[in-house]
């Protein structure tokens, strides 16, 4: 708290409200703070502020300022570090929003919504508003017309209304309906023709350099600007202030935009919401989706989230028709689409071809390959390696299932077959797809899957992208790609074919979410292959029985988010219910989850869990999980609890995540 050494205040005083730089639960509340004379005209809510608190000369926010207090005495400000405001109303509320549904602190979010300040470009001549092109901005272009709704959209974004929908976009090489990027600098245009401000975010340089392109066709270079962690200090803070002092009309960015002070805030756009970079890996493990919905929901704004697969997240979004689905009907997607097969990788079908089984590629993908290679690039998808994987059917490679809750079921050595998620022992029953009762480890794909390609195709050029060595773009002549899921290179005129090798990899991983993250990884390497009647051929090497294979043959993502949320319904876990996953030493974490004293709350757990490098004790991970219409009282609940052992400085750490992305 702060000092009591304080002055006493006269009655004609300013007080600021500060918010202090100090993660601690039962502190997370602004500080009043009594405004030198000096400093009166300058201090206003947003500017950055040096104050004593607890002893020690501390960083904060002023988030008010009055003319009372409801204290006999003050401490003073020790001083102003910069007149600049730079924490808006908006983001002020958004910050308090996003901490208190993440279980965080104020002091913990603003980190992530308030660059570090750089002082000489903050004094540097502000650049003058640059005017658009109108005719670039009334010139809405084909991009949504075949989506059912997709025109209407636009025209409600040019006259000042709030549209929110989720956009499953056709496959990439399907034409300009196909192209996303020019599709969200569309929708910016048209909001900015409203008179209003646009966000438009994306999962990593490749997809902003996409988006960069087709917002400078429309906006000019000097109409908008890009905001990433990845810009130096400088760089950074320059985009931020320009987003600040309404210089630009739009932002785009990565995960680092999503605070972003965009002026007049009237759309707010996110491309592939799956991808687990948009999941904050700082506390309190914010996910892109999430804030852009709060801050959508609490100013009014439309919304944009757009992808070749979908999440359960926006299934439920749909559901509860905050958004309204942007869809092409089905004789669409299959003009659009190339030709997707299935290759049995099972048993049988290999005892049947020696020559594939020694090559772990049955004879169907060698055809496809050297078809591909006569008019093109072919792309090659292999799984990263070091997934933790489960067991699984060994006819139809469905996954093994716990019973109580419908987490992985992992061989644990010494302990048999248990669930990741409720630790509970899961014995061994027929699967229920197929009925077979036998169960198997996954086989690892082959490390080498490059080599053995190019001594299969030699003369063939091979490239590789993966891990550090992530390759943007690939020329279009022939030659052999291969690609760890969300690595693969982008070529200007399509892939001419692309094989998905060892599909049941991705789908055995010990998470809940194992199948949707497969199929949207599947689909955004289809999306990548030319489409059409002269287009090529996508070939996924897995059972033909595998309920995610079939679902991406039908590649109906809209169909596949349904199901996977129904399933989520039966269990009660996000985005159907509430989650709040509390990690540390047994003792601890089950002394918290005692105190949180809520009814009706369901316990997954205790299960091993990751403990940082500095913890000498093994820690545990036990889940919460309530419906979604009391999830708020649980976060409360927990919020109560961490206060008062922050208070009383009780023993033990708890890391805490709400609505975890990886579930299992």
């Amino acid at each position: 708290m702060p000092d009591q050494t304080t002055l006493d205040i006269p009655t004609t005083r300013t007080y600021a409200q500060v918010a202090v730089d100090v993660s601690l639960a039962h502190l997370d509340r602004p500080f009043d703070y009594v405004v030198p004379a000096d400093l009166v005209d300058q201090v206003r809510p947003g500017v950055r502020v040096r104050v004593r608190f607890a002893g020690r000369l501390r960083d904060g926010f002023v988030v008010g300022t009055s003319d009372t207090t409801e204290h006999d005495r003050v401490q003073p400000l020790e001083r102003l570090v910069s007149a600049e405001p730079v924490l808006t109303e908006e983001v002020t509320g958004l910050v308090r929003a996003v901490a208190d549904h993440y279980l965080g602190t104020f002091a913990d979010v603003v980190r992530l919504a308030v660059p570090t300040r750089h002082g000489r470009t903050e004094q540097a001549q502000p650049r003058s508003r640059t005017p658009v092109d109108p005719e670039r901005l009334t010139t809405a272009g084909p991009v949504f017309e075949p989506y059912r709704g997709g025109p209407e959209f636009l025209a409600a974004l040019g006259r000042g209304a709030s549209p929110r929908a989720a956009w499953q976009v056709l496959p990439r090489h399907a034409g300009p309906v196909a192209d996303w990027a020019a599709g969200f600098a569309a929708a910016a245009a048209a909001t900015h023709a409203s008179g209003r401000g646009s966000l438009l975010i994306v999962p990593d340089q490749r997809d902003l350099a996409r988006l960069t392109v087709a917002c400078a066709e429309r906006f000019g270079d000097d109409g908008f600007v890009v905001l990433t962690a990845e810009l130096g200090p400088a760089a950074r803070y320059r985009a931020f202030l320009a987003a600040l002092r309404g210089q630009v009309p739009v932002v785009i960015g990565t995960r680092a935009a999503a605070f972003a002070p965009v002026a007049d805030l009237g759309l707010v756009a996110l491309w592939d919401d799956g991808d687990d970079v948009h999941a904050e890996p700082r506390a309190p493990y914010p996910h892109v989706r999430e804030v852009l919905a709060l801050r959508a929901g609490r100013i009014g704004a439309a919304a944009l989230f757009a992808g070749h697969g979908r999440t359960a997240e926006v299934a439920e979004l749909v559901r509860r028709d905050w958004l309204r689905d942007l869809v092409a009907d089905r004789e669409a997607v299959r003009r659009a689409a190339p030709l997707l097969r299935i290759a049995a990788d099972s048993e049988r079908a290999l005892d049947r071809d020696p020559a594939a089984r020694a090559a772990r590629l049955p004879r169907d993908v060698f055809e496809v390959i050297r078809t591909g290679l006569a008019a093109g690039p072919v792309l090659v998808q292999v799984p990263r390696a070091g997934y933790l994987a489960g067991l699984v059917c060994r006819t139809c490679r469905e996954p093994l299932r716990c019973g109580a809750c419908q987490g992985s079921a992992v061989v644990d050595p010494g302990h048999g077959v248990r669930c990741r998620q409720c630790g509970r022992d899961v014995p061994r029953h027929p699967c229920p797809e197929c009925g077979d009762d036998g169960w198997r480890a996954p086989v690892v794909g082959a490390v080498r899957t490059g080599e053995e390609l190019g001594k299969a195709f030699p003369q063939t050029v091979v490239h590789q992208s993966s891990g550090d060595r992530v390759l943007d773009e690939v020329p279009d002549t022939p030659s052999l790609v291969v690609a760890t899921p969300g690595a693969e290179p982008y070529c200007r005129t399509g892939y001419a074919a692309a094989v998905l090798l060892d599909t049941t990899l991705l789908l055995q991983r010990a998470d809940l979410r194992a199948a949707e993250e497969a199929l949207r990884r599947w689909w955004n390497a289809t999306a990548l292959v030319v489409g059409g009647a002269a287009g090529g051929s996508v070939i996924a090497v897995g059972p033909a029985e595998s309920a995610a294979l079939q679902a991406f043959l039908r590649l109906d993502p809209v169909t596949a988010a349904e199901r996977e949320l129904g399933q989520r319904d039966e269990t009660g876990f996000p985005p159907a219910g509430r989650m709040v996953a509390l990690e540390g030493a047994a003792a601890v974490v089950e002394e918290v989850a005692d105190q949180v004293g809520l009814d009706r709350v369901t316990r997954w757990g205790p299960v091993e869990a990751a403990a940082p490098k500095h913890s000498e004790e093994a820690w545990v991970r036990l889940s919460l999980v309530v419906e979604r219409s009391r999830g708020n009282a649980l976060v409360r609940a927990v919020r109560d609890v961490m206060a008062t052992r922050t208070a009383r400085k009780d023993d033990g750490t708890v890391r805490i995540r709400v609505d975890p992305q990886v579930i299992g």
